[in-house]
């Protein structure tokens, strides 16, 4: 399992852009295309983050330093071994590329997919992707999903793999809709919280954010969006000078 992954990381690098040679963050996203989301949710998925990506705050953040820019790529995720790869890494260094992915999302049509929640498989994948961004300072996967895992590694072993990696894992959790009574949305919502919590979100300032549905997703990529991508202007450490 691991190798075939390791491979998929390799095939789909071949055609990236290269490593920025000064960059802030590297940040991977993981959409959940598994089969409980159907075509409406796709939708509402993909537009919901072309959405936050537009947004003048999300801009402003993501442009707050381009002498070391923020580095993004999109990926989707379903199956043990079916993991596609929607906006390949991306320096965000002006507003015509974020137009362009932005426009890419919204343009961007559901492929034939396994109906699986490979959720462990989706994370040791995304860390290999942040693992061809070597040159940036920080790095950060950014992970949706709806549902607990049902094939593949385990989210807790792949993350007690990842532990030993400087690396931060978030999670979008996404609520269902189609509970009728609120009390019992509110339980599920809760519990698919606690799961990626203890399963899923790894580093000190690690964090779960959550939409009520994936009608509220835009609202919640947005929030999570500026709450996790680095604006501040990083310099790096240099050694003290030594009067001799």
């Amino acid at each position: 399992m691991i190798r075939r992954l390791a491979l998929m990381v390799a095939l789909f690098g071949t055609g990236t852009a290269a490593a920025a040679a000064e960059c802030r963050q590297a940040l991977a996203l993981g959409l959940d295309v598994s089969g409980s989301v159907d075509a409406r949710e796709y939708r509402l998925q993909l537009g919901g983050l072309a959405q936050a990506l537009a947004m003048p705050s999300v801009r402003e953040k993501m442009l707050s330093d381009l002498q070391a820019p923020v580095m993004i790529m999109v990926y989707e995720w379903s199956g043990a071994a079916d993991q596609a790869i929607i906006v390949p890494w991306t320096a965000i260094n002006d507003d015509p590329t974020i137009d362009a992915l932005v426009e890419t999302l919204r343009q961007t049509t559901r492929r034939a997919s396994t109906p699986g929640t490979a959720l462990g498989s989706a994370m040791a994948l995304g860390a290999g992707f942040l693992e061809q961004q070597s040159a940036c300072w920080k790095h950060t996967l950014d992970i949706s999903g709806d549902g607990t895992s049902n094939f593949g590694p385990r989210p807790r072993d792949v993350r007690q793999t990842l532990s030993a990696k400087t690396l931060t894992i978030n999670g979008l959790v996404i609520g269902t809709q189609t509970a009728n009574i609120a009390d019992v949305r509110q339980t599920e919502v809760a519990a698919l919280e606690a799961y990626f919590r203890a399963e899923v979100i790894l580093g000190p300032d690690a964090f779960v954010q959550t939409a009520a549905g994936f009608n509220d997703y835009a609202r919640a990529m947005t929030e999570k969006l500026l709450r996790e991508v680095d604006g501040m202007v990083l310099t790096k450490l240099q050694p003290p000078h030594r009067d001799d």
